[in-house]
């Protein structure tokens, strides 16, 4: 019986998918966990493998690569050697199951084809740089010549980070492009999720927002310190947000309901801190997550802080690592803001924003002296959690940002 692969779902938001490219062509042999194509889902690259071994046949009519479509959506067949594909017989009957996995491996991984039972697939023999087409889409936008690039994928293939690494050795000499007046840019897929969780964040929860001024002094003084003797040792030094991200963990540990989510007829509250930290990136918003950060040591949390902010800006997050966040963090006092109002990334029921840290005239042990000041603005569903429960939570990460000393021995 064939077996009919679709486009399929990788998160429970996923409502529809880019086909990125076919790693195997039609009439390839296939082994049950052969890589077939690259799918892109919630701000991710994924892996699509088979569950089944026989003969890929892609319908003539099958979407092409670069293709948006629903969840569900046919793609092709596998099936078994002699047999005849459902697409050639119109008039049979066309039992179909879906027979894909996805797994939550990277862009890099997703551009490095592997061979078919049957031998190297025809992307393989092709001459000159091969490049998949997420690569030669970049390629495009940032101006980069692929034909100089040298590909880091297997067999050579050019993918994303190779285009993106020559375009930073042009940078100075190659200014970025500039949209045009009256220029219209089309809405990427990227885009679209972005809008579509934002809109139902603001049309769904009860949101409220508490803003306040903490103190940031010593959390200044902290990190210099740390700073001072981790350089010297060449170890990552700690950023603000990392700081921020442990001292938030360890009080939503004491103020457990802000670490929840709403299910329909049920509040979940969670018994471990999964942080998601937001990340710009040329191609949205994402927000990679932290686990446990509450049981994380502060160099543990900054050494994977750095390695997913940049697999973001590469495009090469794993689908779990964007996945199961409890909370959120955004950081935009590097762009000098002071207080702004975040969206709760729905389930969440809370977001923390974090402004500049500035050196203002504040009263300080019965005198005005200049102090390193910083805004914090929390975002809550009112449907989770009432205004009570949430300034005392409020509170308490002010408190742990003016005596950072208080979470750092707990």
């Amino acid at each position: 019986m064939a077996i009919a692969i679709v486009m399929p779902r990788l998160g429970w938001t996923m409502e529809q998918g880019r086909l990125v490219e076919w790693l195997k062509k039609d009439g390839d042999a296939v082994q049950a966990g052969d890589v077939l194509l690259t799918v892109e889902s919630d701000k991710t690259i994924n892996e699509v493998e088979s569950f089944d071994s026989g003969i890929l046949r892609i319908p003539p009519d099958s979407p092409p690569p670069d293709t948006v479509m629903p969840v569900g959506t046919l793609l092709a067949y596998i099936v078994q050697p002699g047999e005849v594909a459902p697409f050639e017989q119109p008039d049979a009957r066309q039992e179909s199951a879906i027979s894909v996995t996805a797994t939550a491996d990277t862009q890099v991984a997703a551009g490095m084809p592997r061979e078919s039972a049957s031998g190297p697939t025809v992307s393989t023999r092709r001459r000159g740089p091969r490049i998949s087409p997420r690569a030669r889409r970049v390629a495009a936008e940032l101006g980069v010549d692929w034909n100089a690039v040298n590909g880091s994928g297997r067999t050579g293939r050019i993918i994303e980070r190779d285009v993106r690494a020559a375009a930073r050795l042009t940078a100075t000499a190659s200014p970025a492009p500039v949209l045009a007046a009256g220029e219209a840019r089309p809405v990427t897929p990227i885009r679209r999720i972005i809008a579509q969780r934002m809109a139902e964040s603001a049309q769904t929860a009860a949101a409220v927002t508490l803003t306040t001024e903490a103190d940031a002094t010593e959390l200044v003084v902290l990190r210099d310190k740390i700073k001072a003797s981790l350089t010297s040792r060449e170890r990552s030094v700690p950023t603000y947000t990392d700081l921020m991200v442990k001292l938030t963990a360890v009080a939503l540990v004491e103020h457990p309901m802000l670490n929840a989510t709403w299910r329909g007829d049920e509040i979940v509250v969670h018994a471990q801190v999964h942080i998601g930290v937001a990340v710009d990136t040329d191609a949205g918003l994402l927000v990679p997550v932290i686990r446990d950060a509450a049981a994380r040591s502060l160099q543990q949390i900054a050494a994977e802080s750095t390695g997913l902010a940049e697999k973001a800006r590469t495009r090469a997050l794993k689908l779990d690592e964007t996945q199961g966040g409890t909370f959120t963090i955004t950081n935009l006092g590097m762009y000098g803001i002071d207080a702004f109002t975040p969206l709760i990334n729905l389930p969440q029921c809370a977001i923390l924003g974090v402004g500049r840290i500035v050196s203002k005239p504040a009263v300080h042990g019965g005198q005005v002296v200049p102090r390193a000041m910083m805004t914090l603005s929390l975002t809550f569903d009112h449907r989770v959690v009432d205004g009570g429960p949430a300034a005392r939570f409020l509170s308490t990460v002010r408190e742990y940002v003016e005596q950072p000393y208080l979470w750092l021995t707990r």
